[in-house]
């Protein structure tokens, strides 16, 4: 029903608690909502939107007028966009509130790859967070826990991207109007190595490396063939035949090295994105970690490759249908060719140091790994041929002296040599050896030439 909500309406038989709760809406503001439950309790709400409805308190906690002023300020600030209970008394809007109402919803809307792991890191480095409102986040508070962090061990790169998953929470909440400013700007970051040292195969590991390749699909595939020798002896049912890998191994590591694919890349691509004719693989913008479509020119071993496997293969829409990784099988295959200290990412590191170490300009490298920036393929600058070495080899060279000559005002003896001042040097001057002097008797003569035509002596 509706009427006015007020201290009238209180005292009446028809605010009174029923068998069942119901509610009474308010005349004079729509959205201002007096709730009775059959306990009788009897609560003030604010009601927007669809079915939304935030609490405001409870009758004797406040005046109907003073429940009627806070829901003209909710449901002012949900027609401007902010939280319900922005600028309302009391601590404000939490960072858990915030998180589960606000950036939940958003991040898994616009952040679909990432958002599960965001959010895991939300919940278990800042959960104690979660109660306390968002103006209590601090600089100081901050760097109080990156101190923390550090004495217990934590990586430089570790923290930033923990403090960056914050961060977004926070520029999320100050573009939103329920925050100034995102402390975590003006909180000093940990430095890191932008160049970190990059590991790639040396001609010996690569050698090894291939020829464990090779054993392997050998093994498999006569593991194979006479597997279905003993099925066909039992009239069993054959297994597939293994015509040149063993599995999904060996094509996925050539593959990587000729390509530079990312991992998850390389397990989300599929076979209308490779076009054999035209020798190009096309990774799609929704795999590519910077969203953005890119194509890879394929040289003759990839072409080899993928025409082998996909004649080998089930056939299905992804190249490598896969539920894992390659993790276990292949720490196996490093650990056959004796190669240490070798992730399956620096494969793709592999691919560009060739790249560098063969003169290939390093946008041109960027352009294949799918890097946003140029600032993140410099890491490979130091590898291409020569440059920083011959630049480093000219320091060797015999410098030309940038000299400035003092012509003497009075005739001067041939064999009184002239005194020059050293640019850049110590001050002073200082007489010049026999070795360079026959270079400035060309400069005498013309000075003297100078002196004759000026009338002086």
């Amino acid at each position: 029903m509706r009427t006015v909500i007020g201290a009238k309406l209180l005292l009446s038989k028809i605010a009174q608690p029923a068998q069942k709760p119901f509610e009474i809406y308010d005349n004079r503001l729509p959205g201002f909502t007096l709730r009775i439950q059959p306990s009788g309790v009897r609560s003030y709400y604010a009601r927007f939107g669809r079915n939304r409805r935030i609490a405001l308190g409870k009758v004797g906690a406040l005046l109907p007028d003073e429940a009627r002023e806070r829901c003209q300020k909710v449901l002012g600030n949900v027609a401007h966009g902010r939280h319900p209970l922005h600028g309302l008394d009391g601590p404000g809007l939490t960072l858990g509130q915030f998180i589960d109402e606000t950036y939940r919803p958003w991040v898994t809307t616009n952040r679909v790859r990432t958002a599960a792991n965001t959010l895991e890191k939300l919940r278990r480095h800042f959960r104690t967070w979660f109660s306390e409102p968002l103006t209590a986040i601090t600089v100081e508070r901050i760097e109080s826990w990156k101190s923390r962090r550090f004495n217990s061990g934590c990586k430089a790169t570790t923290l930033l991207r923990d403090l960056f998953t914050l961060s977004s929470v926070l520029s999320r909440a100050v573009k939103l109007g329920h925050l100034k400013e995102n402390p975590i700007r003006r909180v000093d970051k940990p430095r890191i190595d932008r160049r970190p040292k990059v590991r790639f195969f040396d001609n010996a590991e690569e050698v090894r490396l291939r020829d464990v390749l090779r054993a392997r699909d050998r093994e498999m595939c006569s593991a194979r063939e006479s597997a279905n020798e003993w099925r066909q002896e039992r009239d069993r049912d054959l297994l597939p035949p293994l015509p040149h890998f063993g599995d999904h191994m060996t094509p996925a590591v050539l593959l990587s090295m000729n390509t530079g694919l990312r991992r998850g890349e390389l397990l989300k691509l599929r076979w209308i994105s490779v076009d054999l004719d035209r020798r190009l693989l096309t990774v799609e913008g929704g795999n590519a970690k910077s969203r953005q479509t890119r194509h890879v020119p394929l040289n003759d071993e990839a072409v080899s490759v993928l025409t082998s496997w996909r004649g080998q293969s089930a056939g299905g829409p992804r190249v490598f249908d896969v539920a894992t990784g390659f993790k276990t099988a292949w720490s196996h295959i490093l650990k056959r060719a004796q190669i240490t200290g070798f992730r399956w990412h620096d494969l793709r590191h592999h691919f560009a140091s060739r790249l560098v170490q063969r003169g290939v300009p390093l946008n041109t490298v960027r352009d294949l790994l799918g890097h946003s920036s140029i600032a993140m393929t410099l890491r490979y600058a130091h590898l291409a041929p020569d440059q920083r070495r011959e630049a480093v080899a000219r320091l060797g060279d015999q410098p030309i002296l940038a000299l400035t000559m003092r012509l003497p005002e009075s005739s001067v003896s041939e064999a009184t040599p002239y005194l020059f001042d050293l640019i850049g040097g110590k001050g002073g001057t200082r007489t010049l050896d026999p070795g360079i002097m026959s270079a400035f008797h060309i400069v005498s003569a013309y000075g003297k030439i100078w002196h004759g035509m000026t009338g002086r002596a």
